[in-house]
């Protein structure tokens, strides 16, 4: 009989308090975003590891127009042969994730004679059709950059919101236009590897070492750091806690002025991306830099400095050498299949367009409508500049045409409030999984990018509390061994808790994190495949990475000493410890 993980506790029809919607509210092609019912019990559920800190009412646009939307129309049109896209639920203020199967296997039939049709024109043309993407990404940026929200009123704002959100629904039919054909091709080409005999965590390496616009932020962070480690500023960052530091900078003077000026020409060109995946909760850079200047305190903590550009040079020397590993040890005539299709990934690379896409697209295209929102909250009197982020989007809508008085929702906005920091001091309680747990799982995209699989199930389900000599498995995602003292962080609002050389312990990783890596030991992760954004950049990096541990952010505690075997996807807690101090 199979394992059933309840999901009454979570069944409701608000989707917030005072908020059910109307039918038809969201959109979707083939199965809408909504709040969990009874019948949902008899699916599997997955909790969804890009929005830790829950979603507020305006931010679930993205479940509307990401999950539901652009996942559901590329694996219609492309098709996908298997799935039909996502489908999420809203528990409490978090999501949980399901496939939606295709059954019949007369249509899975035709659905990948599709496919195949569909993916060499794809693979053959990939670049342009990306630079085309990116530009008409970039042509929208530009647009909304233009628009003066201080003086546009109130009904010009609907106008930006309305715009702002079809802006970002497009972008994410862009993003599952690319990823899905992408990933598929690369799934193609792991399998002829697996075929040859070849270790899974070599596919990786076959790709990496190829630059990105992620890898050159991080990069110019570290010059940054340099650059106050040169103007004598190492002192005044050591003794001021990230939130205080812009004015700690202000009221120092001297080089201090000098480098914030450096800051400044820093965040106009990179400042333009949040702390976050596609939440319009979050503040960019340029709007609230305390991120970037708690990690150039934590780049500066490491006293000699990250080179980045060596990092680079050594995931290309380590890619090429694995390659000619690999031929080495086939025959003439599987050399020429493995060659074949290791251009074919190259040319269309899925990891490094994972993680290249974000600069552009999750990392970003949330602010548009967002700056409409705060502009609306100044024009309407709002008590707080971001109260209209817990108005949903109808809601918001009608406030701007004039149909309703911000009025009627003041009393809300604080329940809501509440409500939102109550779920989100659950996160680490709610289940990994809900519903009925399968006996198998095939989806090589859950496997590959949220690390799902029967081991990971089998952990999550499981009773233990761990102890001394803790030993947690997961996926091999990036080579090596390292040691040091674990830091749980739940989301980045606490990454600038993290110290150099510890290792970091998190549900999963996101762009984001990704300057983190400069500075750590290793990385263990609950969620993740060997395509997720923690493996990818822990060996772009060359930092130790297990993912998809299932339980290590409950068993595994802030202090302990723990050993990480990237080579083996074993972490072992040799020493609890105590609590480390922030």
């Amino acid at each position: 009989m199979s394992l059933v993980i309840p999901v009454h506790e979570y069944v409701t029809d608000e989707w917030y308090p005072g908020f059910t919607p109307a039918f038809g509210h969201t959109p979707f092609v083939v199965e809408p975003f909504r709040t969990f019912s009874e019948r949902d019990e008899k699916r599997f559920w997955f909790l969804d590891f890009h929005c830790p800190r829950g979603l507020t009412p305006l931010a679930t646009t993205w479940l509307e127009d990401g999950y539901s939307w652009g996942t559901q129309l590329t694996a219609e049109h492309m098709p996908l042969p298997r799935s039909r896209g996502l489908t999420a639920r809203i528990a409490g203020t978090h999501v949980y994730a399901a496939t939606i199967p295709v059954q019949s296997r007369y249509e899975i039939e035709a659905r990948t004679e599709r496919m195949r049709s569909h993916l060499p024109g794809f693979l053959r043309n990939f670049d342009d059709l990306w630079n085309r993407r990116v530009a008409e990404i970039d042509r929208g940026w530009r647009h909304f950059r233009r628009i003066d929200v201080e003086r546009s009123s109130l009904s010009e704002l609907g106008v930006m919101l309305a715009e702002a959100r079809r802006y970002a629904q497009r972008a994410f039919e862009i993003h599952f236009e690319m990823m899905y054909p992408l990933l598929a091709n690369h799934l193609g080409f792991a399998g002829m590897c697996a075929e040859l005999g070849m270790d899974p965590q070599q596919v990786g390496m076959f790709l990496q070492g190829y630059d990105t616009k992620i890898m050159e932020t991080d990069r110019e962070l570290g010059r940054l750091a340099a650059a106050a480690r040169d103007a004598g500023l190492e002192p005044l960052f050591a003794a001021t806690e990230p939130k205080r530091l812009a004015g700690a900078l202000a009221a120092a003077g001297g080089s201090a002025t000098a480098w914030t000026s450096r800051l400044r020409d820093f965040l106009d060109v990179y400042g333009h991306r949040i702390e976050g995946t596609c939440d319009v909760a979050l503040p960019s850079w340029i709007e609230d830099p305390a991120p970037v200047l708690a990690m150039v305190r934590t780049l500066l903590q490491k006293g000699d400095g990250h080179d980045f550009e060596s990092t680079l040079r050594q995931a290309r020397a380590e890619r090429e050498t694995a390659i000619d590993a690999a031929r080495s040890r086939l025959t003439r005539q599987e050399q020429e299949v493995f060659d074949a299709g290791l251009a074919s990934v190259r040319a269309a690379n899925f990891p490094w367009w994972q993680d290249d896409h974000n600069h552009c697209i999750d990392l970003r295209v949330s602010l548009p409508m967002r700056r409409a929102a705060l502009g609306i909250a100044e024009k309407v009197g709002a008590d707080r500049p971001d109260d209209t982020l817990f108005l949903f989007h109808p809601e918001l809508s009608a406030v701007a045409s004039g149909e309703r008085s911000y009025d009627e929702f003041r009393s809300i906005v604080e329940v809501r409030r509440q409500y939102f920091a109550h779920w989100r001091e659950r996160r680490t309680s709610m289940p990994k999984v809900l519903g009925t747990i399968p006996e198998a799982l095939e989806d090589p995209i859950l496997a590959e990018i949220f690390g799902l699989d029967q081991r990971f199930l089998h952990v999550v389900t499981s009773a233990d509390q761990g102890g001394e000599r803790t030993v947690l498995t997961g996926i091999p995602a990036a080579r090596g061994q390292a040691s040091g003292v674990a830091r749980v962080l739940t989301d980045t609002d606490t990454l600038h808790r993290l110290q150099p050389g510890e290792v970091l312990v998190c549900e999963s990783t996101s762009p984001n994190w990704t300057p983190v890596f400069a500075a750590i030991a290793a990385c263990v992760c609950d969620s993740g495949g060997m395509l997720s954004h923690a493996a990818i950049v822990g060996r772009e990096y060359r930092v130790p990475t297990v993912t998809a541990c299932g339980r290590a952010t409950v068993l595994i505690r802030d202090g302990d000493q723990v050993e990480v075997d990237g080579e083996r996807g074993i972490v072992t807690v040799v020493r609890v410890g105590a609590v480390v101090d922030d």
